[in-house]
């Protein structure tokens, strides 16, 4: 008999388990609303795409990094001790974010405010460090890091698009009905803005619509969630 020890084969980098980690958040394990988490980020800065795309680049490059970095320290790290470590881990990634946005985009920074860190207390991304990266190797990790954000971001999106629309009248802060205060274009013919369409109110009840349309359409997941 050989003393040649057998390897196992390699799992194949885009395999049906790993493909799933990123097509399953995106509907039936959406984080936002299956598992009911990052609500606070979509009713305050959902008021406009560019915003919504910015916060979703940024959860992106925090619960990505952060997902990989656990992943690659979880057997190092102690287990009474491993809630610190996250909180280090994202606090620290966050920092980097605050700071790119501050040099590159203050504008949107100054907008996002205080929204940019609370990315620490993110239900998503301390969940996912716990429930996956501390149980996974590194590239399974970053993979659900892509599946989560992207269901969180097309969330976001779809939520800002709306109010940005018919809330502002704009599409990426370009207005699209005409000028409101020149009262050209639809505006001429008494077409006006809501307004409430902007506050935070109309945006929980547009996620709630969102989870009542995905959960009404898959009746599994009234049953398994």
């Amino acid at each position: 008999m050989s003393n040649d020890k057998i390897k196992a084969p390699k799992e194949p980098l885009f395999s049906k388990k790993n493909k799933k980690l990123v097509t399953e958040p995106l509907d039936d394990n959406n984080p936002l609303t299956i598992q009911v988490l990052g609500i606070c980020s979509a009713l305050a800065i959902t008021v406009s795409i560019e915003q919504a795309l910015v916060m979703t680049g940024s959860v992106f490059f925090v619960l990505g990094a952060g997902n990989m970095i656990i992943s690659l320290l979880r057997n190092l790290i102690p287990s009474r001790i491993r809630i610190i470590v996250q909180l280090v881990v994202v606090a620290s990634l966050v920092i980097i974010v605050n700071e790119v946005l501050q040099a590159f985009l203050p504008d949107v920074a100054e907008k996002l405010s205080v929204f940019v860190g609370l990315i620490i207390t993110n239900c998503i991304i301390m969940g996912r460090f716990e429930a996956f990266a501390m149980a996974n190797k590194p590239w399974p990790s970053f993979l659900d890091a892509v599946g989560n954000t992207v269901g969180y971001g097309i969330v976001l999106v779809l939520v800002s698009l709306f109010r940005e629309v018919f809330g502002a009248g704009k599409f990426f802060n370009v207005p699209i009905f005409g000028d409101r205060i020149e009262g050209t274009g639809l505006y001429s013919i008494g077409y006006m803005d809501n307004n409430f369409i902007i506050l935070a109110p109309f945006a929980l009840f547009a996620v709630g619509l969102i989870i009542w349309i995905q959960r009404a359409r898959n009746k599994s997941l009234i049953e398994e969630h």
